[in-house]
């Protein structure tokens, strides 16, 4: 064999080696110059796509597993219910993404039924969700509850809430625990109307109970050294264990994060055009942030007024344990309720958007109940308000609407031109906020899991639907 076929024999030699090599190696995926714009939008944003992951940092510790168990079981017990009929859980459901399954909360004086089924007087307002509450600043749906910091972990400024507390719960270390020294001593909620005049009286019956149950002391023993030698449970013992769960309910890393961390490939196309109108053209950015003080959690965490429908229960007094505001007594003046200020009314805070797609319900009175529908309100408010229709609606919500005029006279200016946008536009920005936003998780059959088969107290637990 000449050197020249030797030659030409190892360069196809070394040719198909090469190719192999190639081959073998995994597909990197295409940039495309959507990829491209999408990244730079994020990147413009400060969003990284990394916030889940900074949790126990900015926590200065790690999530204790064994405390969040117990919370957990008291996040679904009636026992810190005075009236002796709900629980935490009973309004915050987990196969609805801990929110509400009704447009208006039902808390004491239900069926204890957690679902459709759920039946009692109503409230004012959906409960939120507890998901990722961990990096909330502000907390209700008319922010009485804030961190003055502006930041949930840092106490340096104080926690406001309305009174009595006011600032007196200043000395927690982040924002759920003081937080959860509320529910037990709502009223319409948790704690009845035959329950002890003041909050504090309340908190401790509250303890008293836990105190009575000998397994619920067992496990405050093995968290609290004051227990184990014989000392009493407290409320602050309490309150932090619910904290602790919820703070383990921290489910925030969904397509839109991934993509941020470089996977270009964990969202559609579909998504990254709904994306692109979310941040840009549709303007939803503006309330549903991502910067600075938001965490990334796609909202302002500030107070708007934007158009939505006043609902309320029928006229029959026992079908609500609130009485509305307004002289039909059919209105939620929401900001102006903590404020006293007219300007403040129809305000409520800007719902953040993570694992959005979970909740059957939306905005602070669930007078929408699906995400599309929810959406198109927000891309022109006139119109979707004046159309509107309570026929969706559970039957005792089905009454004439509160007066509109005033309502959309105070909408935000954000929001007082339609956004127009092709009906294949509003279908992407439906995909990006209710595919990319979700956590694969969070998910109604793993969060299902999380409800305890048993409770310390050994009262009867919901009956989850």
């Amino acid at each position: 064999m000449s050197l020249r076929s030797i030659g030409r024999s190892l360069a196809a030699l070394a040719a198909f080696f090469v190719l192999m090599l190639l081959l073998a190696r995994p597909a990197r995926a295409r940039v495309t110059p959507l990829d491209r714009a999408l990244a730079a939008t994020l990147d413009r944003h400060g969003f990284t796509g990394e916030i889940e992951s900074t949790l126990e940092s900015r926590l200065g510790r790690n999530i204790d597993r064994k405390l969040a168990k117990l919370g957990r079981d008291l996040f679904f017990d009636s026992i810190l219910g005075l009236n002796d009929d709900n629980s935490c859980a009973g309004c915050h459901a987990p196969a609805a993404g801990f929110a509400d399954t009704q447009s208006i909360a039902i808390g004491i004086e239900n069926n204890g039924v957690v679902g459709p089924g759920r039946s009692g007087p109503r409230n004012q307002r959906r409960a939120p969700t507890v998901i990722n509450t961990a990096f909330y600043p502000t907390l209700m749906w008319n922010s009485r509850f804030f961190a003055v910091s502006g930041d949930p972990f840092d106490n340096s400024l104080g926690f406001s809430f309305t009174s009595p507390e006011g600032m007196s719960l200043s000395s927690l270390p982040h924002l759920l625990d003081a937080q959860a020294f509320i529910p037990p001593t709502e009223i319409t909620e948790m704690t009845g109307y035959e329950g002890p005049p003041s909050h504090d009286l309340v908190r401790e019956e509250v303890a008293e109970r836990v105190n009575g149950a000998e397994e619920y002391r067992r496990r405050f023993g093995k968290s609290f050294r004051q227990v184990k030698r014989g000392g009493d449970v407290t409320y602050e013992m309490i309150a932090a264990a619910i904290a602790e769960f919820e703070m383990s309910l921290t489910l925030a890393d969904a397509p839109i994060d991934r993509f941020a961390r470089g996977k270009r490939n964990a969202m559609t196309e579909e998504q990254k055009r709904g994306a692109l109108l979310f941040f840009g053209e549709a303007r939803c950015v503006r309330c549903h942030a991502v910067s600075g003080e938001s965490n990334e959690m796609f909202s302002d965490f500030k107070q708007h007024a934007i158009g939505v429908p006043q609902i309320a229960p029928t006229d029959d007094p026992a079908l609500s344990n609130v009485v509305f505001d307004g002289p039909g007594a059919n209105e939620d003046f929401g900001l102006e309720q903590v404020t006293g200020n007219p300007a403040d009314r129809y305000k409520f805070r800007t719902s953040p958007l993570r694992n959005v797609a979970l909740q059957p319900t939306f905005f602070h009175n669930g007078s929408f109940t699906s995400l599309e529908g929810a959406i198109r309100h927000h891309l022109d408010v006139v119109a979707s308000a004046t159309e509107y229709t309570t026929d969706h609606l559970a039957p005792d919500l089905q009454g004439e609407t509160g007066p509109l005029a005033p309502v959309l006279a105070a909408v935000d200016p954000i929001l007082a031109a339609p956004i127009e946008l092709t009906e294949c536009e509003i279908g992407w920005l439906v995909a990006f906020v209710g595919e990319a936003l979700l956590d694969p998780r969070a998910n109604a059959k793993d969060l299902a899991r999380l409800i305890p088969d048993e409770l310390p107290s050994g009262r009867e637990i919901h009956d989850f639907e």
